[in-house]
């Protein structure tokens, strides 16, 4: 799946939680992520050299970053928990999570394994 394909099949299948993916339909969608990322920092910290920190014109430019996070926060759950099905694993094994300092690194090896061949008992 490229670029295009996998980012709309990331905002189509918006909540879905059911299900598997690919690894492609996580990995673009998070490029994509912190490419918008990037691109919404850069006004505030033009803001924030022209008028200081303080200055409620910053706080303003940061609504951007704050609608694409709150965007993208749902679909973002729900492929990951899709990519535990994939591996034929519980979506509730992203709540490692939350385990301080090594709950994220988890994840993040988790995404990058493979998925089972064939079908699993999530699809």
């Amino acid at each position: 799946m490229g670029f295009i394909e996998a980012n709309k099949s990331f905002f189509r299948r918006y909540a879905d939680f059911e299900g598997r993916s690919a690894p492609s339909e996580m990995w673009w969608p998070f490029l994509l992520y912190w490419i918008v990322i990037v691109l919404c920092y850069i006004p505030m910290i033009v803001m924030m050299s022209l008028y200081g920190e303080d200055d409620p014109r910053v706080g303003i430019s940061m609504a951007p970053l704050f609608i694409w996070w709150l965007a993208t926060l749902l679909p973002g759950i729900a492929v990951r928990v899709r990519r535990f099905h994939d591996q034929d694993k519980s979506g509730w094994m992203y709540l490692l999570r939350f385990i301080p300092f090594v709950g994220g690194l988890v994840i993040i090896v988790f995404m990058c394994l493979e998925g089972t061949r064939g079908s699993n008992q999530y699809g």
